[in-house]
Parts: C-alpha cells; sequence; structure tokens
C-alpha cells in the first residue's frame, strides 16, 4: 500500500508539471503567433490570441492545431478607392486547423469563420452627403444611418424644394446585402419629396450606395451582412487563412 500510496503521489506531481509546462508553451506560442501577424497585417496593435485545446503539446507534435482565436480591437481595410480606408471593430475569427513552422515564423488555417462590426459613421463614407439634383428644384443628401428594425438599415435624407429645406428628413428603409468584397445598401421603397414625381433613378442616386471592404487578415472575405444598433455586423469566413508568413 505504501508503495501504491508514492506511485499516486509521483503521478499527480508529474501530472502537474507537465500541466504547467504545457501552460507556459501555449502562453509562450500566443505571444509569438500574435507578434507575426501584427507584424504581417501592418497592425497598430498586437491583436488577441487564444490557442485553444488540451493539451497544446500533442498538437506541437502533430504540427497542427486544433482551434486557434484571433481578436482585432480595430482593424483599417482598403476600400478599394485610393488610399481610402475603413474602421472594422471587433474582428473576431475562428481558426481551425492551424498547420505552423517550427518557429512559429509561417501558420495557416484550413477554414475561418468570423464576425466584425462596421460602425454607421464609417459607412457613411460611402454615401452622399453632399447636395445631389434628384429633379428640376429639388436636391437630397443623406444625413444619416440608423438601425430601421429587422435588419433594415434607415437612411435619413435631407432635402430642399425650390432652395427651401424640407422641415423633417426623409427616411427609407433599406436592405443591405454582400455582393463579393462589397456591403450594398438599397432602398426598399423610394421616398416622395415636395410631392414632386421624381425619377426612380435619381433618387436611388442618393438612397443606394455600396461600400468595398477588402483586404481582410489572413484573406477572410465577407460573407453575410445585418443591420444592428451600433452599425452593420458581418460574418466572415475563408479557407487557407494566412496567421503568419
Amino acid at each position: 500500500m505504501r508503495a501504491l500510496r508514492i506511485l499516486l503521489i509521483v503521478v499527480v506531481i508529474l501530472g502537474g508539471l507537465f500541466t504547467i509546462a504545457d501552460r507556459l508553451a501555449v502562453n509562450f506560442a500566443e505571444g509569438e503567433v500574435a507578434d507575426k501577424l501584427r507584424s504581417t497585417e501592418n497592425l497598430a496593435s498586437t491583436p488577441d490570441v487564444s490557442i485553444n485545446g488540451f493539451p497544446f503539446l500533442t498538437q506541437v507534435v502533430g504540427g497542427e492545431l486544433d482551434d486557434v482565436e484571433v481578436g482585432i480591437d480595430d482593424y483599417e481595410a482598403s476600400t478599394g478607392n485610393g488610399g481610402e480606408k475603413i474602421r472594422i471593430d471587433g474582428l473576431r475569427a475562428n481558426m481551425k486547423g492551424v498547420e505552423f513552422s517550427s518557429d512559429f515564423g509561417s501558420a495557416t488555417a484550413a477554414d475561418a469563420t468570423g464576425t466584425a462590426t462596421v460602425g454607421y459613421d464609417e459607412l457613411m463614407k460611402a454615401a452622399k452627403s453632399e447636395p445631389t439634383a434628384i429633379a428640376p428644384g429639388v436636391s437630397a443628401k443623406v444625413i444619416g444611418l440608423s438601425d430601421g428594425g429587422n435588419g433594415k438599415i434607415k437612411v435619413s435624407l435631407a432635402a430642399t424644394v425650390m432652395g427651401v429645406e424640407v422641415p423633417q428628413p426623409v427616411e427609407v428603409l433599406s436592405t443591405v446585402t454582400v455582393k463579393d468584397n462589397d456591403v450594398e445598401v438599397v432602398a426598399e421603397g423610394l421616398p416622395e419629396i415636395g410631392g414632386k414625381e421624381l425619377a426612380e433613378s435619381r433618387i436611388r442616386e442618393i438612397t443606394d450606395f455600396q461600400q468595398t471592404i477588402d483586404e481582410l487578415p489572413g484573406g477572410i472575405e465577407l460573407d453575410k451582412v445585418e443591420a444592428a444598433k451600433d452599425g452593420v455586423e458581418i460574418t466572415v469566413k475563408g479557407s487557407n487563412v494566412r496567421l503568419a508568413g
């Protein structure tokens, strides 16, 4: 019995040491991947990286990590319009099947899914915020975007008729969808301004617009989008996503 107790104590101690070593190793690896990702994507700050699954060391031996989570608070994506950027808040991505080099100089995920938010103030950059003529004596511009409920965007317009500004903003509910790398906003119905009959094509020059969001980290792409309280919530996805290298 005494020998058995000693054996159990040794097993517990070795198990504890292995757990400590495993956690130290995963913390080091998370830091290395975060630093490489910051360098690769030219990020302003170091992203959050969490390597899930236990034990970590057996994953290292196999050369593939089961599950890696990456979080970037503020990411500036390309708009495809010269050097203009658009800020993405709270980009979170879950990576599966991450293969890596021995020094974590390169790491590639087989699949990735995630979410992000683009604030309405950022999306406004693509809308026409300068007065645009839509009929003789009638002009309008977008003055605000907000949550219209049920996944719709409410587009608020300021209109002027024969030099007189319409007292109340003209509002229209719009659908928001993803097409390739574009977030597209399209009015469901067309507003009446000043009692004048207006050509649909001219009104839609104001109400409808699109915003390109390109060059996301690691090559992930837009998947779905829906209007929410503080902005549009985007789902992203990708395959062979590069975390580093």
